[in-house]
């Protein structure tokens, strides 16, 4: 892997989720690379992670950008709001520094999904007046992936920059694989053993968008598609072993399936396999 990124730049641009395929790739290669012969920096007040292998002039890197459009949770460290707002057609604001990027693997979802409309802004953050229209998560993710084709299509070199575009990360915040209604991932240690399970929280109808404006595209990407097989290990997530930003309350310890983190992974783990796909579409896309 090293070697086929020797002299390029390999970005992830996402959400949290796609961070943890990133700290993945990082982590799988790292203990080859002596400790004087790389680096980890961050620039652009945190939006941008950057890891250095030296030897090999090569860089693996993290752009935070939830919605890959502009939005009003940008900052990539103080982005929890409620009232979530994208802006239509700012692909511009995130895509200047991806620029030049050799490998680019995006992925956007579970932001949209917020069990009401999407809030649109037509106009501009700095508009005094901000003029505001809803819309359905499915035709918001659909404006999303228009805006991202065209940003691929008219700023990348199709001879240099492999795109790649990963499907939606399955939660089990709910037992709806067969388990009590209340149930979560907390406590669980075996996967889904049922083969056509497909959890609730990964709209089908997000995945028809995709291949949809996909197949539309004049520029060639790659679909990682990761969700099936995630789906199943609801024994993977980092549950109640993640960090606590916030002191837990009395009611939460007291219950710990009210604060399992069940939307994120454990690593080693899951995300590992992600970028074994990756690895092989990357660089042996025939035998896929």
């Amino acid at each position: 892997m090293l070697e086929s990124l020797r002299g390029k730049r390999m970005m992830f641009v996402g959400d949290s989720l796609n961070r943890g395929q990133y700290v993945s790739m990082v982590c799988l290669l790292h203990r080859l690379i002596p400790e004087d012969k790389k680096s980890m920096e961050t620039y652009n007040n945190d939006a941008l992670t950057v890891f250095r292998v030296k030897d090999y002039n090569a860089t693996i890197e993290f752009y935070w950008a939830p919605f890959l459009l502009e939005s009003n949770s940008d900052n990539a460290v103080v982005h929890r709001v409620s009232d979530r707002i994208v802006r239509k057609g700012s692909m511009n604001k995130h895509g200047r520094h991806w620029k030049g990027v050799d490998i680019l693997v995006f992925n956007t979802y579970l932001w949209w999904v917020t069990g009401q409309d999407m809030k649109i802004l037509k106009g501009s953050f700095k508009d005094v007046e901000k003029e505001i229209m809803q819309m359905s998560t499915e035709d918001a993710y659909r404006m999303a992936m228009k805006s991202l084709l065209r940003w691929v299509t008219r700023n990348l070199d199709r001879e240099r920059t492999r795109v790649f575009f990963t499907s939606m990360s399955p939660t089990h915040s709910k037992g709806d694989w067969g388990g009590e209604a209340s149930e979560n991932c907390y406590n669980q240690t075996t996967p889904i053993a049922d083969s056509n399970y497909w959890g609730s929280d990964s709209r089908k109808s997000i995945m028809k968008v995709i291949g949809e404006e996909f197949s539309k595209s004049e520029f060639p990407i790659t679909f990682l598609n990761i969700t099936q097989l995630s789906s199943y290990r609801k024994d993977a997530h980092t549950s109640i072993y993640k960090k606590q930003w916030n002191p837990l309350t009395t009611e939460q310890l007291a219950n710990p399936a009210s604060y399992a983190d069940c939307i994120h992974w454990c690593l080693p783990g899951l995300q590992d396999t992600w970028n074994e796909l990756l690895f092989a579409k990357l660089f042996h896309p025939d035998l896929i």
